[in-house]
């Protein structure tokens, strides 16, 4: 039935689990829409023909209706439309709570081109591969314009924003390849901004990254290795420490993923979108106990740096499980 409705609505392949969803959605809303309309069209017509005016001096009857018949006209419609809150809520819940165990890869948009960089090497022009069964979380930024990360197959689209990271992740079932296009019109050549989704078995997708980072010139540099030049570069590590110990600005260890407390009330997950807003906009969200005194990096830092320095902020855990920064202020150096 899910693959008859697909091709009776004229819908592309469904690339991802996250697909199959959103059809479902997609079939329950057209369906009972269309059936609604008919129902209308077809209680009209027999109205049309059954209630019509017959002479001039046969004046069409005032009709109360009964309670029951306005609570039926009003509930009904109600319902629906809370079913399909219900429905498509639980779904954006899903889909914007990505696997503990997903695969990150970092996209930058630029005119006219994607880049997709892994963590852990190697980068990539306009060909994203990925394993199959996996969950995938793509990290979004720009470099230039808005852009707008658009595969078809997978129902799935964000916008790439310059001087921050937005997030989705996906899941592709089955080997297969599937167009990424840019869904925001960025300049010139924005239709030919196109890319491409490869999902390869696991074991091919583990000898893919293999071949990768053995065809380098040089070898692979992590990006957490990339970030800790840059911080130390740009000055980060002057007020930022990476030991556990408080100093002008709040330390690195342990620091992402944590709910920070804010200045004014509430609280922040430091999360990609925080950390990178943070480098750009530090006042925007200033965490409670600290000066507003950090410069922003907007125009100073590119969006490989940025990303970078996420991944070394992201790599700085205590090293003992259930252990706090605090109790132990221990780091290593992941190499410079």
């Amino acid at each position: 039935m899910n693959e008859l409705l697909r091709r009776l609505f004229f819908l592309p392949e469904q690339g991802s689990t996250f697909a199959v969803k959103v059809d479902h959605l997609h079939y329950v809303l057209l369906l009972t829409t269309l059936a609604v309309g008919a129902g209308i069209g077809a209680v009209g017509l027999v109205f049309l023909v059954r209630y019509r005016r017959r002479t001039a001096s046969d004046p069409t009857p005032r009709v109360l209706a009964p309670t029951w018949l306005e609570a039926l006209f009003i509930g009904v419609p109600l319902s629906l439309f809370l079913l399909w809150f219900v429905l498509g809520f639980k779904q954006f819940v899903w889909v914007m709570s990505p696997p503990q165990d997903a695969l990150d890869v970092y996209v930058t948009g630029k005119q006219w081109m994607w880049k997709f960089t892994y963590p852990g090497g190697p980068s990539a022009i306009d060909t994203l591969v990925v394993p199959a069964g996996r969950p995938v979380r793509l990290l979004l930024t720009s470099r230039d314009v808005i852009h707008s990360f658009y595969v078809p197959d997978f129902r799935m689209k964000r916008d790439a924003i310059p001087g921050r990271y937005t997030d989705l992740w996906f899941e592709a079932p089955k080997p297969g390849r599937h167009q990424v296009l840019c869904a925001e019109y960025c300049g010139l050549d924005h239709s030919q901004m196109r890319g491409e989704v490869v999902v390869l078995p696991h074991s091919d997708f583990e000898a893919w990254q293999d071949a990768q980072r053995r065809n380098l010139p040089v070898a692979a540099e992590p990006m957490a290795v990339r970030g800790e030049r840059i911080a130390a570069a740009q000055g980060c590590l002057q007020c930022h420490t990476v030991t556990g110990a408080p100093h002008i600005g709040p330390t690195w260890l342990g620091l992402y993923g944590r709910q920070e407390p804010l200045e004014g009330g509430g609280a922040v997950l430091a999360d990609e979108a925080y950390l990178t807003e943070s480098m750009m906009d530090p006042l925007a969200k200033v965490v409670a106990g600290y000066a507003p005194v950090m410069p922003g990096y907007h125009g100073r830092l590119s969006a490989e740096d940025s990303g970078a320095l996420v991944e070394f902020i992201k790599s700085l855990r205590p090293t003992r499980p259930g252990v706090t920064a605090a109790e132990e202020p221990v780091y290593v150096p992941t190499g410079r």
